[in-house]
């Protein structure tokens, strides 16, 4: 895949720098500043090209360098395997080698791995990879009949729900109030999600989203566990900081506790993963949750020429909304370019074919095919594509389709290299090649049905040549940078590769998604399908789903260095009628159009802003009140045992608890727990339950007054278990959670 630097495959390893202040060295101002704020909260607003990574990564380094930072205290987190992989290698240059850097969920199932035993007892369940074909499952034993697509779009909603904490039952509301349009009638999606949790019960199984559930529930929970997490790590970096849900922003607060030692980046111009439950609240409302943070702005752009800039800032300056508000208006640092180019076609077909042709020229004029992608909003317009590079003699590659390492044809052609490597030159494939890539060859050509020559035409065939001619063209970079290697280290690196999902660079043209582009640059860009209807999508209805089909145009945007072509066509198929119209975004940004009147608002520019409590913001902030110590409600003993200050007295002191109390709730908790598709102790664990049955709460302020009984569990269940208290029957039914 083609990854967002101009590195080679194996780059030369810089020289690790000799001291602290070595590390300093390129940095710009605003990076340097983001460096050397070591201490107390920092948000970073970097727009795209800014230099982000490198920003904060410098900063790790810098303060495990200066010995202000303990490497094994500091965990960076960020979105996905290969951007964690990013970062521990530039880390490792820098001289910082120990510091965590994983993905949200990698953290929470390394921690849910390692305090399981303690805190629930016996094996974890099994995680599985995949949710869809037990969403499928969960339909057919509901006799519900779901297409390919409905059973994607079911399982992306169950996905929402999750990280959103929504129950089923509560689904209906949930979607509506956000506005959510369910592929299925919400009911009937709810009974699903609800089907979905009781199948996985029933299997022991658990998926993605329930590593982060059943990590949080823990730590909420288990003051103890907590606090030994909360040992290991005092220092934390967040990055893609707009893209965090609010289960995965619960998690990191968690993380912190009482403490406030976290630096968090982000751009709010690229929140384009809402439907996934992402929101870039917590990035703008991160000053008034912490005052006297330290805000830096990045708006250097080294990425992209001045002419592709001046596209972006002016598709942000017709933005409504409050990610509008805090827009950051890029300068590009790089010498002058070629201006868009703006295509508009009679048809889809012929749309194709005009970016294949010019693909086709840049391509002979000297541009790698790996350095240039096709874009478009969705999946399903990627096969004319297809057809029309292959008909142009292009290669090209699919990105967002299956992950390259779980590729039928490279599973196999990795058993074989195996092999292959294991029997050395007993092997008969091998007779003949003298070095490694000779040697791989020869094995693909035998057993994986390799060929020098690319198949005719585009579709499955096209597809795993290219996937074969990857590793191909890996072994001789491979080769190149570390002349003696053999088919044994070649073999090493593929499983590397494969355990950090860093899939190697097919030498194609990329098409892919806006979304999955994301991340990603290369020299040439074709933004293609950008019409009426697609951008914005035509289910985009509300102001706030339209201004993310304009944020999801800026990512595309941003992701060309130098060339781009913007292109649509006036009807869908030959002999059509011509009844489409390009997108309102372009208005006033392609020739002969005029500006959207947007609402003014003027872009932040880069600098910084000490942290000062402003009298507004500091009158947002609840004051954190010193915790007194707890003591036992019966001797007056200091508690200090997690259970026991759950219970408000020491184990062996008696108890006054209603037995019958205690089981009427337990029996209520169950209920509760087979209805949302959640364990037990994620309602109440025992040891709260046991707390309530002994105090007989009678209103909310007493109920909220024991441990274990958080506001939002107050919210949802608080109702029902003082009607419990009270001797009164319960309905089951949740309040809103």
């Amino acid at each position: 895949m083609t990854a967002a630097t101009h590195s080679p495959l194996f780059p030369q390893v810089p020289d690790v720098p000799d001291s602290a202040d070595a590390v300093l060295e390129g940095l710009d101002p605003e990076q340097r500043e983001v460096a050397t704020a070591l201490r107390g909260p920092v948000c970073v607003l970097a727009g795209a090209g800014t230099g982000k990574t490198r920003a904060i990564t410098h900063r790790i380094a810098y303060g495990v360098r200066a010995g202000v930072l303990q490497p094994t205290s500091v965990l960076a987190v960020t979105f996905t395997n290969r951007a964690a992989g990013e970062m521990r290698g530039r880390l490792r240059q820098l001289g910082a080698q120990g510091v965590q850097a994983r993905t949200f969920h990698s953290a929470a199932l390394r921690q849910l791995q390692y305090f399981w035993p303690k805190a629930i007892g016996g094996g974890m369940p099994r995680l599985i990879d995949r949710k869809i074909q037990l969403v499928a499952d969960a339909a057919a034993a509901l006799g519900t009949r779901l297409d390919r697509g409905e059973l994607r779009d079911v399982t992306s909603e169950i996905e929402w729900c999750k990280v959103t904490q929504t129950i089923p039952a509560d689904y209906p509301y949930a979607a509506a109030k956000a506005g959510r349009e369910a592929p299925r009638d919400p009911a009937e999606i709810a009974h699903l999600y609800a089907a979905y949790e009781d199948l996985k019960r029933d299997r022991a199984v658990i998926d993605f989203e329930d590593v982060l559930l059943l990590t949080v529930a823990i730590l909420q929970d288990r003051h103890d566990i907590a606090e030994q997490i909360r040992a290991q790590y005092q220092h934390f970096v967040v990055d893609e900081y707009q893209d965090v849900s609010p289960l995965q922003q619960r998690l990191l607060e968690l993380w912190l506790g009482e403490r406030d030692d976290l630096c968090v980046v982000g751009d709010a111009s690229q929140t384009i993963y809402s439907f996934t439950g992402a929101t870039p609240d917590h990035l703008l409302d991160f000053r008034v949750r912490y005052p006297g943070a330290t805000v830096v702005k990045l708006v250097r752009d080294y990425r992209s020429t001045p002419q592709v800039v001046r596209l972006a800032n002016g598709l942000l300056a017709q933005a409504h909304g409050r990610a509008a508000d805090h827009r950051l208006e890029l300068v590009s640092q790089r010498p002058s370019g070629p201006e868009p180019v703006y295509a508009e076609y009679t048809d889809e077909p012929a749309e194709a074919e005009g970016a294949a042709r010019r693909i086709r020229e840049l391509i002979d004029a000297g541009v790698p095919a790996a350095e240039i992608a096709v874009l478009f909003r969705t999946n399903s317009q990627s096969e004319t594509y297809e057809q029309a590079l292959a008909d142009a003699g292009v290669p090209y590659q699919l990105r967002g389709a299956e992950r390259f390492f779980d590729r039928p044809e490279v599973r196999k052609a990795g058993i074989a290299l195996r092999g292959a490597a294991r029997f050395g030159g007993n092997d008969a494939l091998l007779d003949g090649a003298v070095d490694l890539p000779s040697q791989v060859r020869a094995v693909l050509s035998g057993e994986g049905g390799w060929t020098p020559v690319p198949p005719a035409g585009s579709g499955a065939v096209r597809e795993r040549w290219e996937s074969l001619a990857a590793l191909v063209n890996l072994a001789q970079d491979l080769a190149a940078a570390r002349p003696g290697a053999t088919l044994g280290d070649f073999v090493a690196e593929l499983d590397e590769r494969a355990n950090a999902q860093h899939a190697p660079t097919v030498q194609g043209v990329t098409l892919a998604s806006l979304h999955a582009a994301k991340g990603l640059e290369w020299d040439a860009v074709f933004l293609v399908g950008v019409v009426e209807g697609m951008l914005p999508i035509t289910y985009a209805k509300t102001d706030e789903q339209i201004e993310e089909e304009r944020r999801l145009l800026y990512v595309g945007v941003t992701r060309a260095r130098e060339r781009l072509h913007v292109s649509w066509a006036l009807s869908r198929s030959p002999g059509g009628r011509p009844n489409r119209r390009p997108s309102r975004f372009l208005d006033g940004l392609r020739p002969g159009t005029t500006p959207t009147v947007g609402r003014g608002v003027a872009a932040t520019v880069g600098g910084v802003e000490r942290g000062v409590l402003a009298a507004a913001a500091a009158a947002a902030v609840p004051r954190r009140t010193q915790r007194t110590p707890a003591r036992c409600r019966v001797c007056g003993r200091t508690l200090t045992d997690a259970g026991e200050m759950k219970l408000m007295r020491c184990e062996d002191c008696p108890s006054d608890m209603d037995e019958g109390l205690y089981e009427r709730l337990r029996e209520w908790r169950a209920a509760q727990a087979a209805q949302s598709g959640q364990p037990d102790f994620c309602v109440f664990t025992d040891r709260t339950l046991m707390a309530i049955a002994e105090a007989r709460p009678d209103s909310a302020a007493e109920l909220s007054r024991i441990p274990g009984v958080l506001s939002r569990k107050l919210r949802s269940y608080g109702a029902d278990v003082l009607a419990i208290c009270a001797g009164q029957e319960v309905g089951g039914e949740d309040a809103d959670d």
